[in-house]
């Protein structure tokens, strides 16, 4: 506890209505939420894997003290109305550490991801019993702790540095929320007998389609190079939404000829080459209009006109295969027809 007041005090918090214990004695802390007069409004408990119940004969953190915990603790709260936060360590894949009994017993996972070489810190819902999954808040680490980052995509691109070769701007969506980031990729000769694929933020496997797709469908040659990709600011994509932006970001470093200026791409590429639509394309070219982007390439649209209206002043270009990039990097063009 002195160690919390320390740092409270350095934050400037340490007048805040928050009251601390430290035990882990589950039979405590439920005398405690039982005798709290007014009844307590939030508890949080770092960390669920060192609660124990003296009533089962079982080391802290094992399943058996785990779930048991979990449920003493979870029936003492919805008796008095009370939220319970349980703090869970995760192992080295993202995973929670020990049973994942505890994301049974619970209504909402959070996970709380973020890079020590990054400032910013995500916050992820991956079940939600009341709402949505896989939103995302975005928070800056500083001297005075977190705070909100309110347009995370300016923020992405604050550093960003137009005509450059391999840079692309990705709408991407994480939940119901567009996020632009850049992406970034650098094809460069190998002197290795097995050339290096290096990826930071974005799925390795994924990466190795959209160069077999680049080589079969384009003529490209790319074996024989090294490749490295890295989405900027430490954030991680997962959806495929980012396919033809990485390919447009390949054959730029490839050819060494810039992206159009002031566009964004998504589509998700099929083995054929083809392009294929995406969720929620109108939330992302909002964003990007917003911050002031003026093309955007993106899959073909499915609907009536009326839903392929573009918000203004946003220059749509709808791209159905892959040798449509070669249109926008017209030395691909020159060096597919050589191939």
């Amino acid at each position: 506890m002195d160690q919390v007041r320390l740092r409270a005090r350095r934050l400037g918090l340490e007048h805040a209505p928050l009251a601390l214990a430290a035990a882990t004695n589950v039979r405590e802390i439920a005398a405690t939420i039982e005798g709290a007069s007014p009844p307590l409004a939030l508890i949080v408990i770092d960390s669920i894997q060192t609660m124990y119940a003296d009533m089962v004969d079982s080391a802290p953190g094992t399943v058996t003290q785990v779930r048991v915990s979990a449920h003493e603790i979870t029936r003492m709260a919805k008796k008095h109305g009370t939220t319970v936060l349980f703090v869970g360590h995760v192992t080295k894949d993202g995973q929670i550490a020990g049973p994942r009994v505890l994301e049974h017993m619970v209504d909402t996972v959070l996970y709380f991801e973020g890079d020590r070489g990054h400032q910013f810190r995500i916050l992820r819902s991956v079940k939600n019993r009341f709402g949505p999954t896989d939103e995302i808040g975005v928070f800056e680490m500083g001297t005075a702790g977190l705070a909100e980052v309110e347009n995370p995509s300016a923020l992405f691109l604050s550093q960003r540095q137009e005509d450059m070769p391999g840079c692309v701007v990705l709408a991407a969506l994480e939940g119901t929320r567009p996020v632009l980031v850049e992406v970034q990729a650098l094809v460069a000769p190998s002197a290795l007998a097995t050339p290096r694929r290096a990826v930071v933020g974005w799925d390795s496997n994924r990466l190795a389609m959209i160069l077999a797709v680049l080589e079969a469908r384009c003529g490209l040659h790319l074996s024989a190079n090294d490749v490295f990709l890295n989405i900027a600011g430490g954030i991680r994509i997962s959806e495929p939404a980012a396919d033809l932006a990485v390919a447009a970001a390949l054959v730029s470093s490839l050819t060494g000829v810039p992206a159009p200026a002031e566009s964004v791409l998504f589509g998700e590429i099929g083995l054929a080459g083809e392009i294929r639509a995406v969720a929620q394309p109108d939330l992302r070219l909002k964003e990007a209009a917003k911050l002031g982007f003026r093309q955007a390439v993106i899959p073909p649209r499915m609907g009536n006109k009326k839903d392929k209206k573009s918000p203004d002043p946003l220059s749509v270009r709808e791209a159905g295969h892959v040798l449509d990039l070669l249109e926008i990097f017209p030395q691909t063009q020159r060096r597919a027809g050589a191939a």
